[in-house]
């Protein structure tokens, strides 16, 4: 799949977190195997009205869909294929069917930008706002015109994976990250990015820092 469906090649990207998250989720289900998402569907929305108090905002109640449908997904499949399975069903599932099209989508938009550092900045500003929203905690360590450092301090998706019990799907999440890490290019783009821990696989924080080069 590599149509952009989010938009991102044109360059005026704004975060929706309802359309963003419906298509990742169809997506998400038409990858995995068998003929349960029926039943994961409906496991999804059982944790979703077991887990409403989490929700402090919009963002958070988009997010929370989509955390719990990995966990809705990794359960109904524990059974049949054991652990480590399940959550390699549930990574390839998540990250592969919209990694070309946001890889593509992040390129082409860096691609087209007068500034490409700037055009980041300003996505991830953007995101930071209308797709995280306040149930992520971020701390700007430096925000100048040679480099953006964001810190996150507190991950809303490692929050619902803990009170649901199911750490071992965090480092999922964390590596979709990937599907538009690769669209940027250091020589053709002129910045770098860097991020060499993540909360969801042991650290105490998210670095995502983009520096000029």
């Amino acid at each position: 799949m590599s149509a952009d469906q989010f938009g991102l090649a044109e360059g005026d990207y704004v975060p929706d977190p309802d359309r963003d998250t419906t298509l990742l989720l169809d997506a998400f289900y038409a990858a995995l195997p068998g003929d349960l998402t029926d039943t994961m569907r409906v496991r999804q929305a059982e944790l979703e009205a077991a887990n409403q108090a989490m929700v402090v905002d919009e963002p958070a109640r988009h997010n929370l869909r989509m955390t719990l449908a990995l966990v809705a997904a990794y359960e109904t499949l524990l059974p049949g294929l054991g652990a480590d399975a399940a959550v390699e069903a549930v990574r390839a599932a998540f990250i592969e069917p919209l990694g070309d099209t946001m890889k593509e989508g992040t390129r082409a938009m860096l691609d087209q930008a007068p500034d490409a550092f700037r055009a980041m900045v300003e996505m991830s500003k953007s995101r930071e706002e209308h797709a995280f929203g306040a149930a992520f905690v971020f701390d700007r360590a430096v925000d100048d015109e040679q480099r953006y450092h964001v810190d996150v301090h507190r991950c809303f998706y490692n929050d619902v994976m803990a009170a649901n019990g199911r750490p071992e799907l965090m480092p999922v999440m964390c590596a979709f990250d990937a599907n538009w890490i690769e669209g940027i290019d250091t020589d053709r783009h002129g910045f770098r990015f860097e991020r060499t821990t993540t909360i969801g696989t042991g650290g105490t924080h998210c670095p995502f820092h983009f520096s000029r080069t």
